[in-house]
Order: structure tokens, then C-alpha cells, then sequence
């Protein structure tokens, strides 16, 4: 019988979903809709609100009303003429029970007057305390006015509480306190075609000032185009906030006492400013700024962490190339880490057996050889650490018998390396026995530090083989099997976290006879890895996870089309973006990227930017192509922004180094290697 745990993964629907472009606004950083309306300058009081100072923080109390109070949305959603079908509201409250109303709006977004201009429009979208609920209003489908309650959000306590609001088509979600989430059952979608052109945003009221809202504000914050939530919650944890957008006036200062006819201080003169190196964020530089001019960013100490209060953000401008590196030999990987005392520092699997493979140092005028290992047909490596110490192993796809008893010389071998302080090298730690190891995976979960190889095949026919998933002894001080999972010509494995779940997928290549065969998601339960789900892939040589504003995706390198051994291969398919579906907990087909023949997939992020740069390999008729860059455009998924010229390209890392960013390139076709700086502006 199947475990319940199980079960309750597993027998969840999945629900068809549908998306449509937005063209606008995809580009927006959030929008502090309270920096708005107050003045910049901190020591005028702005018309029609109060600043006040409770339980610790200090907010925006709104006192009259006043058209300062209002500004059109064009002035803040610029060119836009359709609201994002996609977005996220937060926001930073104090309300009491005994003043509140019974429907007071935190914000509204109001249609323009009619031609007389006697009469408001009507709300077409707000935020609003009714009740004992927060209510999400707006105008849905055949302009009928729509109310979104959320129950269970215990906001009118008199407590100050941040709430991330996050809307996507039939999905509604709210946080408060970085709490378990609300999520709502809604049977239509946000719609895609709500026109805002001409409307206005209104803060505290719905536009007719039939009302104010009693409560204070200290943040209110829109954010097109995605989910701000991971951003405000950087954790699980209850209560771990960080601050996405407070107006300088509400800085956490002392406020001093004051007559009831003097004017409002200039918090200015109390700030004081570092530039420079800063120590820690503590209680005691609570309130103070620091410049960094690395970064041209202006931080703020919350009393625990710096938030970035105005920080540039890099944009990828050009790509130049930096270094061409000669090896011994072709490259199938490399992994690029940081040793501690040492350097960063690059190890390459060269495919040559008589010249081993190369751990090489970066400096600034490119990497150079530092220490050779003898390896065996490496294909890959992989660098962990347990405490203090540091290991590199590598994946040894040929046999090993110089070193071994005659009985022994047919059997494959990958090794575990150690870093020896004294030596300043690798040294040999530990042998497992391997079979056409294609990657080595280093995990972590509950305290244990767990290994996985991913056997290709035995021998040259039978693919269809165990792969091992090894954990570390303590007392033996080695690395022991734990579970053997079935693969079908291995290539690679990727461990990746999603809330409490810890999973491990697997890219199955081929099963002896066609490439057209399941690469498997497991998830951690009891103590050993289980079937979660199974995709159909083509060749799968590549995973790479990544989280987009708290979106989880997946995307699979397929290498070619083989059908049942029959017929040539088809190079040029196409590689598939996954989406995590958080309410049917499965992978959904998000966008398909036609590749030629993919082995890998690198994912990272420049500044606000996302991107994705493939491994393209094989055409059908040469290995000489350009590899693709693409960048996350939001509702378009990702576009490709360069093309870079490659040779058999087997692998992509990015890394940075003097706050410069820079990517790596092996050949499996050439003994050269290149690195590309990523010129930003």
C-alpha cells in the first residue's frame, strides 16, 4: 500500500491553465504608490496625512481629504493601457477594531469622470478592510464588479502587520507576517484586458471621499509582472520580513516631542550617512544609512539587516570574450567553486586519460593551470564541503588499472578528492565504483550530506542500470550506499528545495533502443527518495532549477529525437521550461526553446534580470554553432538577447569576481576552453 504522504503528493488534479500576452509594463520595478503622494522633501508636511509613531514604527495616518491624495495612473503605470494581468500588492498596516468603518479602502483605481465631468468614475480595482475580511474589488468579466474576500486575515488587532498580496489568473494568494499562505478557489481569472487608461489612483478612499481609511500605512507597494512575496518573506519563518518600499519620511528616527503649532522637524539633519566599508547592521546603527559606492546603492540598518533603501541595477549591455584557454585536451565540464584562503578556482574534466584532467586559478587576467589529476575519461565534477573540509569528485567514464589488482582492472572507478591545508591540492580521498558515471550530485537534507552518481551504462549495451545514491558515515568517515534508484543511460541528476519537500530529478537519456523515454522526479519521504512525477524527454542530458519572484521552474536540455533505434536523429527539437503548479504540486509545460542538440542549461541573475544560456552541442552537420542567451521577459517567458559563438559546447558556468560577472564555456570538440565577460550598464 502506498504511504499516505505519498498519496497526498501525489493525488492532486492537475488543472488546465491559460495564459495571455500583456504587453505593457513588463519592465516596471515595484511602485511605491505612498512615495507618490508624500513629499520628497521630509521636512514639509504633506497635505491630508499625519505621521505618527506607534507601537515602534511609524506610519501615515490619512487626516482629509486633499487631491494630493491622487494622481493619475498613467503617471505611474507609464504607456500602459491595460492593468498587469500578473501583480502583487504590499503593504505595511496598523488597524484598530474599535475606529475601523465598515468598508474603508486602503487604495482604489478609479475610471475617469464622464464628459460633464459632474460624476467619478467607478472603482476598477482596490484594496479594502470590510468587515472582519480584506477584500480585493475590481471590474471583471463583462464589467461586472467582482469581491475576492479573504478569510482568516486577523489584521484589525491594532498590530502593525505586512501583508503580500499575489494575483495570476485564477490564482490569488495572501501572506500576512510571512505566515502560512490564503489561498483562493476562484472560478474565473484576473482578466487580461482591464483598461486603465485615463483612471486614477486614490489613496485611503475609493476616489468619492465618502470615507477615509482610520488606520496607518507604512508601506504600499504595487509590483507588475510578478509575485513580491519571496522578496518581503525571505524565509519560511513567521515574522522574517524584509522591507520591499517605505517612503523616507517614515524612516525608524526618534521622534521628538513637539509643540502642538511648531512644523515638523527635518529628519535630514538626524540621519547620518557612511560611505564606504560598513560593519554589520545592528540595533545600535538602527536607522542609519550607508553608501556603498561598489554597488552605488543607498542601505538602510532595519536593526538587523541593511535594506536597500536606492541601488543600481546591472543590465546585460554586450558580451566580449576575455579569455581563450588552451587544455590539454576536450572539456566536458567544469565546475567553477570558491576555495577558502586559496581563490576561485575551476575544475575541468578533460576527456584525455594520459593527461588527467586540470584544477585551475583565477586571476585577473583569466584562469591557469594549477594542479593535474590523473582521471580516467572524466565527464564530470562536482565540489561539496563537510564542515570545514573540502572535497571534489569526479566522474570517471573509463576504466582504471595501472593502480589496481589484475581482478580489478575492468571495473570503472570515480574518486573523491580532499583538500589538503598543508599540500595546498587535491589528494586522493575515497574510490566508488562507477559505471560511465555521468554526474555527481551533493545534497544536504536533515543534517546528512548525501551523494548521487548517475550511472550511464554498463558495458556498452545495457543502460538500463541502478544509479547510487551514497550518504556520509560519520563514524566510518567515508561515504556508504544508501539507495539505488533505476536510470535508463543517466546523465545527470539535480537536487533542488521547495518549501519543506526536497527533491531530485533525473535526466534519462536513452534505454537501448529510443530516446523518447521518462526522466523521473523524486521527492524525499521517510528517509529515502520516491517517485514524485514522471516527463517525457528526448535524450534528457541537462536539469537546472531556478525561482523566478517565488516561481519554480525546471528546464531539461534534450539532447536528440531517436525513435526505436530506427531512422536518423533529429538534432534541432526543442528543450521545455517547467513550471511548479503550486496548487495541483506538479510540473506544467511552460514554454518550449527550439535547441540543437542541448547538453546543458545555466541559469543566473544580473541585477533584476533573469537569464538562461544553453549548451547548444550538434546541428546534425556541425559542431561549430552559436550557443543562445536568453532573458526572462515576464509573460513572453525567455527571448534570446546574444549568440555566442561555440565549438561543441558541452558546458556553461557563470561566475563573478571583483563585482565584475563573467561565463565559462568547455568544448567536447576542441581543447580549448572560453571565458566571456558580461559587460553591464
Amino acid at each position: 500500500m502506498m504511504p499516505p504522504s505519498i498519496c497526498l503528493l501525489l493525488l492532486f488534479i492537475l488543472t488546465g491553465t491559460s495564459a495571455q500576452t500583456w504587453r505593457h509594463c513588463t519592465d516596471l520595478p515595484p511602485l511605491d504608490l505612498l512615495s507618490f503622494v508624500l513629499e520628497k522633501d521630509t521636512s514639509r508636511r504633506t497635505p491630508g496625512v499625519r505621521v505618527t509613531e506607534e507601537g515602534g514604527m511609524r506610519g501615515v495616518r490619512f487626516s482629509r481629504p486633499h487631491p494630493s491624495l491622487s494622481f493619475p495612473a498613467a503617471q505611474l503605470l507609464v504607456n500602459c493601457d491595460l492593468f498587469p494581468a500578473e501583480f502583487s500588492v504590499v503593504a505595511t498596516l496598523k488597524v484598530s477594531h474599535a475606529d475601523l468603518k465598515r468598508n474603508e479602502y486602503i487604495f482604489s483605481l478609479v475610471e475617469e469622470n464622464d464628459e460633464d465631468n459632474r460624476t467619478q468614475g467607478a472603482v476598477i480595482l482596490g484594496l479594502k478592510i470590510a468587515g472582519s475580511r480584506l477584500h480585493f474589488v475590481f471590474r471583471g468579466h463583462a464589467g461586472v464588479t467582482e469581491h475576492w474576500a479573504f478569510r482568516g486575515a486577523e489584521l484589525q488587532d491594532g498590530r502593525w502587520h505586512t501583508l503580500a498580496l499575489a494575483v495570476a489568473g485564477r490564482r490569488a494568494r495572501l501572506t500576512v507576517d510571512c505566515g502560512a499562505p490564503v489561498d483562493m478557489g476562484l472560478s474565473r481569472s484576473f482578466p487580461t484586458d482591464l483598461h486603465i487608461k485615463g483612471s486614477t489612483f486614490h489613496l485611503g478612499s475609493p476616489g468619492r471621499w465618502k470615507g477615509l481609511f482610520s488606520g496607518l500605512v507604512r508601506q504600499l507597494v504595487l509590483v507588475p509582472g510578478s509575485d513580491a512575496t519571496p522578496r518581503v518573506c525571505p524565509s519560511s519563518d513567521p515574522g522574517r520580513m524584509h522591507t520591499l518600499s517605505v517612503p523616507p519620511l517614515l524612516f525608524d528616527l526618534p521622534v521628538k516631542t513637539q509643540k502642538a503649532d511648531s512644523h515638523l522637524p527635518s529628519y535630514e539633519a538626524q540621519l547620518k550617512v557612511s560611505v564606504g566599508p560598513q560593519d554589520s547592521c545592528s540595533e545600535t546603527l538602527r536607522g542609519q544609512l550607508w553608501f556603498n559606492p561598489h554597488r552605488k546603492g543607498l542601505y538602510l540598518c532595519d536593526g538587523a539587516a541593511w535594506i536597500p533603501m536606492l541601488e543600481e541595477h546591472k543590465r546585460l549591455d554586450y558580451v566580449v570574450e576575455h579569455q581563450v584557454l588552451a587544455t590539454n585536451s576536450e572539456t566536458y565540464d567544469i565546475e567553477v567553486f570558491q576555495m577558502p584562503g586559496v581563490g576561485l578556482m575551476a575544475a575541468m574534466a578533460h576527456r584525455s586519460t594520459s593527461s588527467g584532467s586540470g584544477v585551475y586559478l583565477w586571476s585577473q587576467s583569466g584562469f591557469q593551470l594549477y594542479q593535474s589529476i590523473s582521471t580516467y575519461g572524466a565527464l564530470s565534477w562536482r565540489y561539496f564541503t563537510l564542515g570545514k573540509k573540502a572535497f571534489l569528485v569526479v566522474s570517471n567514464s573509463g576504466g582504471w588499472s595501472e593502480e589496481l589488482a589484475e581482478e580489478e582492472s575492468k571495473k570503472e572507478f570515480s574518486v573523491i578528492y580532499r583538500w589538503s591545508k598543508k599540500r595546498k591540492r587535491f589528494v586522493t580521498y575515497q574510490t566508488l565504483q562507477t559505471h560511465c558515471a555521468r554526474d555527481w550530485e551533493a545534497f544536504r537534507i536533515n543534517g546528512h550530506t548525501y551523494l548521487a552518481v548517475a550511472n550511464h551504462r554498463h558495458g556498452n549495451n545495457n543502460h538500463t542500470i541502478d544509479s547510487v545514491l551514497y550518504r556520509w558515515n560519520r563514524r566510518s568517515k567515508s561515504f556508504e550506499v544508501h539507495q539505488r534508484l533505476r536510470t535508463s543511460g543517466a546523465y545527470d541528476w539535480e537536487f533542488f528545495t521547495v518549501g519543506p519537500y526536497h527533491f531530485l530529478v533525473v535526466a534519462n537519456a536513452f534505454n537501448g533502443v529510443t530516446t523518447h523515454i521518462d526522466s523521473v522526479i523524486y521527492v524525499w519521504l521517510s528517509g529515502s527518495f520516491q517517485v514524485f512525477q514522471t516527463i517525457k524527454t528526448f535524450c534528457a542530458t541537462d536539469w537546472e532549477m531556478f525561482q523566478i519572484d517565488g516561481r519554480v521552474f525546471l528546464v531539461v536540455a534534450n539532447g536528440h529525437r531517436l525513435l526505436h533505434g530506427r531512422g536518423p536523429s533529429e538534432y534541432a527539437i526543442n528543450s521545455t521550461v517547467y513550471e511548479l503548479d503550486m496548487s495541483a504540486r506538479v510540473f506544467i509545460r511552460f514554454q518550449d526553446i527550439i535547441t540543437y542538440s542541448a547538453v546543458d542549461w545555466e541559469y543566473f541573475r544580473l541585477g533584476e534580470d533573469h537569464f538562461l544560456v544553453v549548451a547548444n552541442s550538434f546541428d546534425g552537420a556541425s559542431y561549430s554553432l552559436n550557443s543562445v542567451l536568453y532573458r526572462w521577459q515576464g509573460y513572453e517567458g525567455f527571448v534570446p538577447v546574444h549568440w555566442l559563438p561555440t565549438t561543441g559546447c558541452s558546458d556553461w558556468e557563470f561566475f563573478t569576481s571583483e563585482e565584475k560577472s563573467y561565463l565559462i564555456y568547455s568544448s567536447a570538440k576542441a581543447p580549448l576552453s572560453k571565458v566571456f565577460m558580461l559587460k553591464t550598464h
